[in-house]
């Protein structure tokens, strides 16, 4: 019997190459393709989306050492897909085409 303080992780049906757009936060409005996903803690990595600065220590590497900018993770109830076709959001839905299951744009029906 599961833990009453656990929760259930809802699908994540955005996938890295998507072109999504923020819709809440800081970042609202800003557009870019997923870099990497979470789907264990929800989250995305979204190119040029949350950037923080971060402290490096001297490396082989990097031997200057300093700081740098880098995308931060972002939670995936936070963007959304993007259609360029159609200039709106969307959600990714899955369909059975030819026996097998595809992705599709819930508002134009184009495969992902």
């Amino acid at each position: 019997m599961a833990n009453k303080t656990e929760k259930k992780q809802p699908k994540l049906r955005l996938k890295k190459g998507d072109y999504v757009v923020v819709i809440s936060g800081d970042d609202k409005g800003k557009k870019g393709h997923i870099l990497k996903a979470y789907p264990k803690t929800g989250k995305v990595i979204v190119e040029k989306v949350h950037m923080i600065k971060k402290h490096t220590k001297p490396s082989q590497n990097n031997p200057q050492g300093g700081i740098i900018s880098m995308e931060a993770p972002i939670d995936a109830s936070n963007v959304m897909l993007f259609n360029d076709r159609l200039n709106t959001v969307s959600k990714p839905v899955y369909k059975v085409r030819e026996g097998r299951r595809v992705r599709i744009c819930k508002k134009s029906g184009d495969e992902l």
